[in-house]
Formats: structure tokens, sequence, C-alpha cells
């Protein structure tokens, strides 16, 4: 049995308007999960640019951390820790993520602004390496918390794993789970059933939305989600290869980044996540 994730929030940041968003949100999290949140921030290329051109070394990264770190415990009274660690964005998130024993990650994501621009296919890269799901956070703050989680549904591929993530999730946050059907397809009728079903014997609130029968699906997914002031989108990212490498699709892409700037929560479908979350 794989060692249990430990109760760490983990927040990359690059010391932007939307990664402070990002930290207020995980915050938030980790206050009614009664978790810890760990600030990494990377020193890249672009940190280390940055330095030189200010004329300050690695320390003042730290520095930063430290003051960030403080103010966010004794804003949202959450135990706040810090990590500055060399190395690039796609392989330092999660191997840091592992080492510590992260159980999600918040990432903030934007455009040409603050040094990492963890935006597009960058952000896409740093969401499927992650070993623990990925909550994507945009500028609008969220009021409210997670309390309305939309999850669509486009295929019968994984219905256990959906079943199960999308319970522990819900009981986690206390969230009502709204599951969102794409239209006509027959075999999604049974999987919604065990999906139902399981909800029914754990107790899971949960409802159930076909979508219209023409248009495009991701923009009622986004729509839907926007009329029912939900805190989340949970999506799965479709494997590529094995459970080694992961393809995010255009349908995937405009939900993440999606216009209502509702958070995204990205699971890659690997096993062993799972079972380091949940003892069978």
């Amino acid at each position: 049995m794989e060692t249990l994730l430990k109760n760490v929030v983990m927040v990359p940041t690059d010391f932007s308007e939307v990664c402070t968003n990002a930290m207020n949100q995980a915050a938030e999290a980790a206050k009614i999960l009664n978790f810890k949140v760990v600030l990494l921030h990377v020193i890249d290329s672009n940190t280390k640019s940055l330095l030189k051109k200010e004329g300050k070394d690695s320390s003042w990264i730290e520095d930063k951390l430290e003051v960030i770190a403080k103010e966010l415990e004794k804003e949202m009274g959450v135990p706040t820790a810090y990590i500055a660690k060399e190395g690039n964005i796609f392989e330092t998130i999660p191997e840091v993520a592992s080492e510590i024993g992260a159980s999600l990650i918040f990432l903030g994501t934007h455009g040409k602004v603050g040094m990492q621009k963890l935006t597009g296919s960058y952000a896409l890269k740093v969401i499927t390496s992650s070993p623990v799901p990925v909550i994507v956070v945009q500028k609008r703050y969220v009021e409210g918390g997670i309390k309305n989680i939309v999850l669509p549904m486009t295929s019968d591929a994984g219905p256990w794993e959906k079943t199960k993530w999308a319970s522990h999730i819900s009981k986690q946050f206390k969230a009502k789970i709204d599951i969102f059907q794409i239209h006509g397809d027959e075999s999604l009728e049974e999987t919604v059933h065990v999906i139902t079903k399981y909800f029914e014997e754990n107790n899971v609130a949960f409802s159930v939305t076909i979508a219209e029968k023409s248009g495009n699906f991701t923009k009622q997914v986004i729509d839907h989600a926007t009329s029912v002031n939900a805190g989340m989108i949970m999506i799965m990212t479709n494997p590529e290869k094995g459970f080694k490498e992961f393809l995010l699709g255009s349908y995937d892409e405009e939900l993440i980044f999606n216009t209502s700037q509702i958070p995204v929560m990205c699971i890659n479908p690997r096993d062993v996540n799972w079972k380091k979350i949940v003892i069978y």
C-alpha cells in the first residue's frame, strides 16, 4: 500500500495577482479541510533573470515568500509554510508535491504577466505532470467556497475512478455533485446509473442534468455551471499512452480557461493517486 497523502495544499507562485488569488482560495479550502498550505516558488531562468536585473540573490525570494506566508497565515488562520527550489516549473512542481505529500495543488493561471507565464500550454503541461489533482484558478475570486461541483459526463470511460473522486471531493468540501450529461449517448445511461447509485449508497448529494440536444457541449457546461453558481468544474484528463503521458484536447482547454473563470479541478487518471488517499 502506498503512503497516504498528507493534509497539505500546495500553491506554486510567481508573485503575480492571479497567484495571490490562488493562495487565498487554497487557504480557504485548507481551512475547511483542516489542511496546511505550502507555497512554492520555482527558481527558474525567469526568476534568475529578474534577480540579476534587480541586483538581488535568491535570499530575496525566500524573504518575499516568508512575508507572504506570514500574512496568509494571519489573515486566513491556516498554518502556512514556504519552499523556494531551483529547477523548472514542469519538473519541480510535481517533484515537490510528491516530496511534501501534497493532496491538492491550486494553480493560478494568467496571461503574459508574472515571471513564469502559467497560461496555455505551460499550464497544461504542469497539470498533466501533477501527481495529485490540480485546481486551476483564474483572476476571479469565487465567493462562498466550493458548495456545488459540476461533473461533465461525455463518455463511459473510467466510471469507477470518476465516481470515487467525485464522492471523495464532495465529502471533503460538503458539496453537491451536479452531473451534466451530454445528450444522445445511450452508453452513458448505464454509467450515470452506476455513479448515482453509488452516490445514493454513500449519502452524496447530487443532481443530474442532460444537455440540450444541439449546441457546443463545452459552452453548455460553462453556461450551466455559471447558472447554478458552481464553485468548481471537475474533469478527468484523457490518457494518451498508458498512465505516464496525458493529452488535453480543446474540450479540456476551453473548460480549464473558461470565460466565467470558474475554478476547474483536473484529475489525471492514475490509479496510484487514489490508493494514496483511500485505503480500500
